[in-house]
């Protein structure tokens, strides 16, 4: 088991701070890309290529299984359906806005830019028959040399028009789940991490790798 050491197969810091609360939880280490050495490369725009969060993660958790030299690998791949929107943006959700020119927070700009406005054009469309209902979607994953295992997560809750909150990432401030109280920008990282989508994909993977002995 390399010792111990697991390796969290994502460059996102708001990841990044939900799982390390998720993983202390359990009493387990893991590391990111930059503190394991990988240094970030085009290639892993690719990764995100399939039709479904499942493909995605695993293609992340193989990847990195492999460029790392077969340390455990966690991956993951998530996003928000929209009801009004037939399930938009679901797995194209981090490159919805289709500016690939942009990263992080100027990406979640036109991302979110894109979000209202169609929301908007969806209930002046649908009129008695909008709503706006949604879901964020998690996938977790975990590859080592014994093989793979997925668990998913998921969270209902509102799309909103006018963003709430300062924290968080993405689609964060324009996500409202009653189960945390508000919407995730409002959330704390240890609210976030005890109920959201992430937390329970990986959490049930951490409970099921438990369960096998594979950590």
């Amino acid at each position: 088991m390399s010792g111990g050491l697991f390796l969290l197969a994502t460059r996102s810091e708001g990841k990044l701070l939900e799982l390390r609360e998720i993983f202390s939880e359990f009493g387990l280490h893991a590391i990111d890309l930059a503190t394991f050495g990988i240094p970030e490369s085009p290639r892993e725009d690719d990764l995100e290529q399939f039709d479904t969060f499942e493909e995605n993660a695993l293609a992340k958790a193989r990847y990195f299984f492999e460029l790392s030299g077969g340390v455990p690998t966690f991956g993951d791949d998530s996003g928000m359906c929209v009801d009004a929107l037939g399930g938009e943006p679901g797995v194209y959700s981090k490159r919805w806005s289709g500016r690939e020119d942009l990263e992080r927070k100027e990406l979640d700009a036109a991302n979110n830019a894109k979000l209202t406005t169609r929301m908007r054009e969806a209930r002046a469309e649908q009129g008695d028959r909008f709503t706006d209902a949604g879901r964020y979607v998690s996938v977790a994953v975990f590859k080592d040399a014994a093989g793979e295992v997925i668990r998913r997560g998921e969270i209902e809750g509102r799309v909103l028009t006018t963003p709430r909150g300062t924290g968080g990432f993405g689609y964060d401030p324009y996500f409202e789940a009653p189960e945390l109280g508000g919407t995730f920008a409002e959330s704390s990282i240890k609210n976030t991490a005890a109920g959201s989508h992430r937390a329970r994909a990986f959490r049930a993977l951490l409970n099921a790798l438990r369960a096998q002995g594979r950590l």
